[in-house]
């Protein structure tokens, strides 16, 4: 159990976290200028710290860091000597703060890859706002897209207090802004290959290379049967591992005929084999100290991946017991070891669900549910086929995600907040919602159907009640990535009209009923028509209405949205944006991405 905690805390986050950069931009002018401004304006800058250290976690639960420039810049030379001091410190994200005119360009931001933003006070003593249309000018022509900040109303001078409207934005920005910082340099391992001809599971190197800046590294799946059979994997943590699944891991009724249905010893065999396996693709992912201990040094290194995909089906599925328990466990909040930051492993190895699961979890540092988007059920066929009507979120119809066998066990909904069902940051959730999430989870023998090596499947249906945000990347021959987003709520159908459609499809595998938010009109008509445009069979579902921060950070990568129902007024994107285009977004959006290309080609 020590040596994991090291694992997971020392070599999974050795590497520090990007900060946010704070540049107190000033007019250069002195003998009086200057001077009566270096306070309010200094004072910008540690309020804006503030706000992120007091409201920003890093995905390990500690607070943001944030560096300020060590003068106000009102010149190129403090501009270049603020950028050797953000090189030094490791910034990753970009915030310049004024209450007053500057020289545009000469105090702008010229690094390329760090997402960056200017707020211009709204004041009428000084002209903050003057500066920021030129500064974002110049960046615009430069090629350089940043996010403008402005407040709604005015303000006194002298007010060092951040407006709502300002708050909300300079949030948005930074959590977006930390995400493509934190993914730069970190890698997406490819357990196996292509799993039964998913597109998704091709995984593309060009996509994570020039849109996400992450690597992309790949291991045969026999790796696991050579770790198995040599004994490199921690044989303490098996069996602390193991008594903790006899005790916790409640297993379901097996489905299978009784003419296929595998032997108690062989069941208890799979058990040892699925426990090793999810040790094993861990070890895989961030490496383990133990190993090196135990005389496997390149082992214990592992791959700096920060996500990875297991293709189990079918060269895997057919002789061995599946990836389920692994990609469920690694994908919770907890396991044998305790609570702890969720994994992101993508079932079937789909690459690009993957990458979803990994914008929603750095956003909200909470657990991803991978699940197929499987069947649309309308009022209609509901009540046809059960005699009840869709009421309440579901009243225009429902989507049945499932996952072919596991999804995080945070998405029971187990979790509370004021009495309302959650999925929480791993710092947040109590022993008490660890054990509610498992004590709602079965394990059901796998369908030796779709799974002649056995394995487990986890069982459990999501409560209702829980907004969430369905995501998707698609690659796009002669376009690239697009983006889709989904806003809805997890919805609690009557038991008997759950147990009715549940069995229509395999009962075994872990349901989330989903309604979207609809507005009338496109892709978000009806029900039908969001499963109508989706882009493919899988979907990443987070906790909470992140539609807004998942399109901000979609700018940054140079991304387009291709759909979402996220209201107009919180859709934050650079100022360049609106330079292709103010009556229709989504169609200036995909100019702006084309135009500007991906970020780090």
């Amino acid at each position: 159990m020590e040596g994991l905690a090291v694992a997971d805390i020392r070599t999974r986050f050795e590497s520090s976290f990007p900060k946010i950069g704070i540049r107190p931009a000033i007019d250069g002018r002195r003998k009086g200028i200057r001077e009566s401004l270096e306070e309010q304006t200094m004072e910008m800058a540690r309020s804006v710290a503030r706000l992120f250290s007091e409201n920003l976690r890093y995905p390990n639960g500690e607070p943001v860091e944030c560096v300020i420039a060590d003068t106000c810049i009102g010149g190129v030379a403090e501009a270049a000597a603020c950028g050797t001091k953000f090189a030094r410190e490791n910034v990753g994200v970009s915030i310049t703060v004024t209450p007053c005119w500057c020289y545009g360009t000469e105090t702008i931001d010229l690094d390329p890859s760090i997402p960056k933003a200017v707020w211009g006070f709204n004041g009428t003593e000084r002209p903050g706002a003057v500066y920021l249309a030129a500064v974002l000018s110049g960046y615009a022509q430069k090629g350089l897209p940043a996010f403008g900040i402005y407040g709604n109303e005015v303000q006194d001078t002298g007010d060092t207090s951040i407006p709502s409207d300002v708050r909300d934005k300079l949030l948005g920005f930074a959590r977006a802004g930390l995400v493509v910082a934190y993914m730069k340099g970190k890698t997406y391992l490819s357990m196996g290959s292509v799993s039964m001809g998913i597109a998704g599971s091709i995984v593309n190197d060009a996509f994570f290379q020039e849109y996400l800046g992450m690597r992309t590294d790949y291991v045969d799946m026999t790796e696991f049967v050579r770790r198995m059979e040599q004994g490199i994997y921690d044989p303490a943590e098996y069996e602390l591992a193991l008594e903790w699944v006899k005790k916790n891991c409640v297993e379901g009724p097996d489905n299978n005929p009784d003419s296929i249905r595998t032997t108690r010893e062989q069941k208890d065999k799979d058990w040892e084999t699925v426990v090793k396996m999810t040790q094993i693709a861990r070890d895989l992912m961030v490496g383990n100290p133990r190993l090196d201990e135990l005389g496997y040094g390149e082992e214990a290194l592992g791959h700096n991946a920060i996500v990875s995909g297991f293709q189990g089906q079918r060269a895997w599925t057919d002789h061995f017991p599946n990836g389920d328990f692994l990609e469920a466990m690694l994908n919770s909040s907890f396991d044998w070891n305790g609570i702890r930051a969720p994994y992101i492993v993508a079932t079937e190895n789909d690459s690009l669900n993957g990458a979803v699961m990994l914008f929603g979890s750095l956003l909200t540092n909470t657990a991803q549910i991978f699940a197929d988007v499987r069947t649309f059920w309308s009022p209609d066929s509901v009540e046809r086929v059960t005699g009840h009507r869709l009421e309440g979120h579901a009243e225009n119809g429902i989507l049945h995600l499932i996952n072919s066998g596991p999804a995080t066990l945070d998405g029971t909904g187990q979790q509370e907040r004021d009495g309302k069902p959650v999925m929480k940051p791993f710092w947040e959730i109590s022993e008490e919602e660890a054990q509610r999430c498992l004590d709602a989870t079965s394990w059901r023998p796998a369908s030796l159907e779709y799974f002649r090596g056995g394995g487990y499947s986890s069982d459990y249906l999501t409560r209702g009640g829980m907004p969430m945000t369905m995501s998707r990347i698609n690659l796009v021959k002669g376009i690239g990535p697009v983006l889709q987003i989904a806003e809805g709520y997890s919805v609690d159908l009557p038991e008997h009209v759950h147990d009715t459609l549940d069995k229509r499809t395999d009962p075994t595998w872990p349901t989330t009923w989903f309604a979207p938010t609809l507005t009338g009109k496109g892709a978000f008509r009806s029900v039908y028509d969001v499963m109508d445009n989706w882009g493919a069979n899988h979907g990443s579902i987070s906790y909470g209405h992140i539609g807004a921060d998942l399109i901000t950070l979609a700018s940054m990568l140079r991304i387009p949205v291709n759909m979402h129902n996220v209201t107009e007024e919180n859709i934050f994107r650079p100022r360049a944006w609106s330079l292709f285009g103010t009556d229709n977004p989504e169609s200036a959006d995909y100019r702006a991405c084309s135009n500007f290309g991906a970020l780090y080609k």
